[in-house]
This record gives C-alpha cells, sequence and structure tokens, in this order.
C-alpha cells in the first residue's frame, strides 16, 4: 500500500510536523543547539593540520600503489584464478547460444557482450603471459585465440616454441595436433589426450580448456562418440552455471522493474510534495558547525588509517576474529570522537544523529526510497558499462575477483560476506555519508557537496575507471536519498544490495 503523503509546514531553523495529519507523518524533533568548537586552539589546529597531512598521505600511497603495482601482484595463484575465470566464461557463451533469442538478448543485455569478453580473455592471458612467462598459460593462451578464429597466426607463434626448453615444444605439438592441417588418426589423438591428462597439474586437466582441446582432436580423427559425450558434458557445465545465473538476473531485473516504479513515484510526488520520502526530522545540515565536523573527520579518519595500516603491517595471522573485527575496530576512533564532540553536545544519540529510528508508520516510505535508489544504482552502472565498453575501456578482473568467495572455507566465507553485507554499508555509510557529506553540506549546495564526498568515497576503493565511476555515482545517489529522507537507512539498504549482486555473481560464477 501507498503510504500517505506528508502534509506539514516547514521552518528553516525548527522543522515541525503534525502527527495528528495521519499515518505515515514524521515526529517533530526536540529543538537542536550548536556545540561549541572544541578544537579551536592554535595546538588544536595543529594536529588537525598534521592528520590532514596523513590522511593525504595515506590517499596519494593508495593512488601510487593503483597506478603503479601491477594487477597481477594483488591475487594469489593469478593463472589458477584466470584460469577458472576464462573457462567459467567461455562454458557460459557456449550455453549463451543455445538459449533462445529473447533470453540471449537479456543475457547480454544485463551481464554484456559475449564478442567482447571473448577479446577480454585474449588480453587478460596476454598480460599474465608477459607477467609471467608461463608456460601453461602460453598454452591456454594459444587455444583462446585459435578459437577465436587465429588458427594461422597461433600455428606461426608455437612453431617458435620448438626451440624453447621444455615443456614448449610438447605443447607445439598439441597445438599442431589439435588445429594444424596435418592427418591424425584415433590412436595419436588418444596418445594426445592421455599425453595432456598426464603432463599438465590437476587443475588444467579439467575445464573448458581440457575440454576445448579434446573436441579438436575429437574432430581431427573422427571420433564421433567421443564428441557425443564431450558435448554433453559441456551442455551439463554451461546448463548447471547458466542456472544460477537466471537466479541472480530474476533478482536484478525485479529490482529493476519494481525499483523504477518506486523511482518514478518519487519523482512524480516529488513535483507536488518534496518531502513525501522524508522518515525523519533530523538530517542535512547537522546540528554540529562545519568547523567542528571537519576536525572530528580528519582526527578519526587518521587514526583509522593508522588503525589500518597496523593491521596491514603486522605479521600475518590467520584467526577469523581479527578478521572479523578490522573493519569495526578501523572506524572506531571516528565514531567515538563523532559521539564526544559531534553528537553528545547536540543531545543526539547515533539512532537519532542518522535517521536509523523510523517509525513503523513510515516503512512503506523507506521500502520506495530503498527500492527506488537501488534501482536507480542499477540503472545508471548499466549506463557507464555500456558505455565504457563502447570506448573500449575495460574492468581489470582481478578488481572483482575474490578468494574468498571463489575458494574460501564456509567461516571464512561468512566473514567475508559479514564485511561486505554489514560492515561496509554501515560504516561507510555513517562516514562517507552521515558525517563527511552532511559537514560539507554546511558551506556547499548539495551538488558539490555530494561529489566531493563521492570522490573521495570512490578513491578510497582504490579501483580502475569502471570501478571508479561506479563508486562514484552509488557515492552521490546515496547522498541524495540522505538528504531527501533524512535517514541513512535507504543508502545502506541500496549499499548492502549493490554488495550483494556483486558477491553473487562472483559465487555464481566462479565458486
Amino acid at each position: 500500500m501507498t503510504p500517505d503523503l506528508i502534509t506539514h509546514t516547514m521552518n528553516p531553523q525548527n522543522m515541525e510536523m503534525d502527527r495528528g495529519a495521519g499515518r505515515g507523518t514524521i515526529a517533530p524533533e526536540p529543538a537542536l543547539h550548536r556545540p561549541a568548537n572544541p578544537f579551536g586552539s592554535s595546538f588544536s589546529r595543529a594536529v588537525s593540520l598534521i592528520s590532514a597531512a596523513l590522511l593525504l598521505s595515506v590517499l596519494g600511497s593508495l593512488l601510487w600503489f593503483s597506478a603503479t603495482v601491477p594487477p597481477l601482484n594483488r591475487v594469489e595463484e593469478p593463472d589458477r584464478a584466470l584460469d577458472l575465470m576464462v573457462g567459467r566464461m567461455m562454458e557460459m557463451q557456449e550455453e549463451f547460444r543455445r538459449l533462445p533469442p529473447w533470453q540471449q538478448w537479456l543475457t547480454e543485455w544485463m551481464v554484456g557482450s559475449n564478442d567482447y569478453e571473448r577479446l577480454l580473455a585474449i588480453q587478460w592471458y596476454r598480460e599474465l603471459v608477459e607477467a609471467t612467462d608461463d608456460p601453461s598459460s602460453k598454452l591456454r593462451l594459444a587455444i583462446l585465440q585459435a578459437e577465436e578464429g587465429q588458427e594461422q597466426d597461433v600455428l606461426a607463434e608455437v612453431q617458435t616454441w620448438r626451440d624453447l626448453p621444455a615443456p614448449m615444444p610438447l605443447y607445439a605439438r598439441w597445438i599442431e595436433a589439435a588445429y594444424g592441417r596435418e592427418e591424425l588418426n584415433r590412436d595419436e589423438g588418444a596418445e594426445w589426450q592421455e599425453a595432456w591428462a598426464d603432463t599438465l597439474p590437476e587443475a588444467l586437466s579439467d575445464g573448458w580448456f581440457y575440454r576445448t582441446f579434446v573436441t579438436r582432436l575429437a574432430q581431427r580423427f573422427g571420433d564421433s562418440d567421443l564428441l557425443v559425450v564431450l558435448e554433453k558434458q559441456g551442455e551439463r557445465e554451461g546448463s548447471r552455471l547458466q542456472d544460477r545465473l537466471n537466479g541472480l538476473l530474476f533478482v536484478e531485473l525485479f529490482c529493476v522493474v519494481i525499483g523504477s516504479f518506486a523511482l518514478a513515484t518519487i519523482i512524480r510526488r516529488r513535483k507536488v510534495r518534496p518531502d513525501s520520502i522524508r522518515l525523519v526530522g533530523s538530517g542535512v545540515p547537522p546540528p554540529w558547525t562545519a568547523e567542528v565536523g571537519t576536525a572530528v573527520l580528519l582526527r578519526g579518519g587518521a587514526m583509522g588509517a593508522l588503525v589500518t595500516i597496523a593491521f596491514l603491517l603486522a605479521p600475518p595471522v590467520d584467526s577469523l576474529l581479527i578478521k572479523t573485527v578490522a573493519i569495526p575496530l578501523a572506524n572506531l576512533p571516528l565514531l567515538m570522537l563523532a559521539s564526544v564532540h559531534l553528537l553528545k553536545p547536540a543531545g543526539l544519540d547515533i539512532r537519532r544523529a542518522f535517521g536509523f529510528h523510523i517509525d513503523r508508520d513510515n516503512l512503506g516510505r523507506l521500502a520506495i526510497a530503498s527500492l527506488g535508489t537501488i534501482a536507480a544504482g542499477l540503472w545508471g552502472e548499466w549506463v557507464i558499462g555500456q558505455a565504457l565498453e563502447r570506448i573500449e575501456i575495460t574492468n581489470h578482473w582481478t578488481e572483482w575477483f575474490d578468494a574468498d568467495l571463489v575458494w574460501g572455507t564456509g567461516s571464512s566465507l561468512t566473514v567475508s560476506l559479514l564485511e561486505y553485507l554489514v560492515f561496509a554499508p554501515v560504516f561507510e555509510e555513517i562516514a562517507f555519508r552521515g558525517l563527511l557529506f552532511a559537514t560539507l553540506r554546511h558551506r556547499l549546495s548539495f551538488a558539490p557537496a555530494a561529489l566531493v564526498s563521492a570522490t573521495l568515497f570512490a578513491t578510497a576503493h582504490g579501483y580502475g575507471v569502471i570501478g571508479f565511476l561506479s563508486v562514484l555515482w552509488s557515492g552521490v545517489l546515496w547522498a541524495w536519498v540522505y538528504e531527501r529522507t533524512g535517514s541513512l537507512v535507504p543508502g545502506i539498504i541500496a549499499h548492502a544490495a549493490n554488495n550483494l549482486f556483486v558477491s553473487l555473481t562472483v559465487m555464481a560464477l566462479l565458486r
């Protein structure tokens, strides 16, 4: 049911709302007073400057790391990870060709172009070969290129392998056997198949690359029975992956459709009642001053950065407890300073300061605001992805590959999901929207305040171009819904939903 729209009068200094107007109205907020500036002394300003310098140093180091450290160095066992990822991509593409046209269109619209992904896979393997000179990676790159229609170039390349150390001469004979023009009898084909299984590591003796190699051999020596078996294996693997993907596509499509209706409702109501989705009376700008808020952000952020650095530099300890508390501990200094110097002097607690106290009567508004924000986020990411794909700007695979989501045990997977779905949405929304964006709103209008806070938010993630723009869009969007509702809850829900979609995609395709 659509909740009743709010009927109220607004005072610039103190919003007063009539609870007697009906269900879904906003409870009046007590009058708040601005706290005095406890950081006005020369010493306090010096501490703030030191904190700012530390934060800038950390931010600069992060940018330097992102720009100079090769992406492959950020992933353990990149050859194993890329083999799994590309193999699953190729299996999905084979299944894609078996789908009815409407489902092909929907899958490509939601996920991306299959032709583009094949070119990306070749690009990623070339990067891996240049970085590691791994023989098995060269073999897989040759298979990818040959399957993309570059057989002649591949056959010319493998001629140079004959003079290289083992196992490259053997790999050259394999590629020539699978893609060359010489006659091949059934016994020879069986020998090459057995040699692959006996020579390569167990991880490469199965999956798309192995099945593709054996399929080419079976075609060469005319073993129709083996071809039928291999085709059934491919269909089974592709169908399993497609079933997983279908569930994700259904959930995302549901959120896009329902959320688009919610977004249209918000836009339509905004013309006549600007506060139709307001959930609480508080919000932005906050009751604390810009000076005090800035000092708290600098000091709390600097201490949080030091805690994070300590976790990174400490000797590696295989402890799920330490991993679980890392994010809360890094955010604890900022929350404590905010509580002491921003909230308590204004007579607020965390629930009231950030709009966590939502009446039951306003749950309808919360649902509309959250679904509309989720849909706007998905639409924005789709537009960004489509636009950058057309100009061939890609998202490096290491940015979204997560070893814990792919290979982690049940306990490590649980901790990772707790970080992505609970800790990151809650703490990041409090820091970047509840404190940073809100404080900026004292001096700036909405657009520059949202852009500044979202830019810092995106930079802190250390992604490439696509990831940066995606996080930037999300940061602006979540600042908008915070300003419109007075509550961080819709942004936290949208943030968690975004992380959930990414996590489920990685797990569905790779785990």
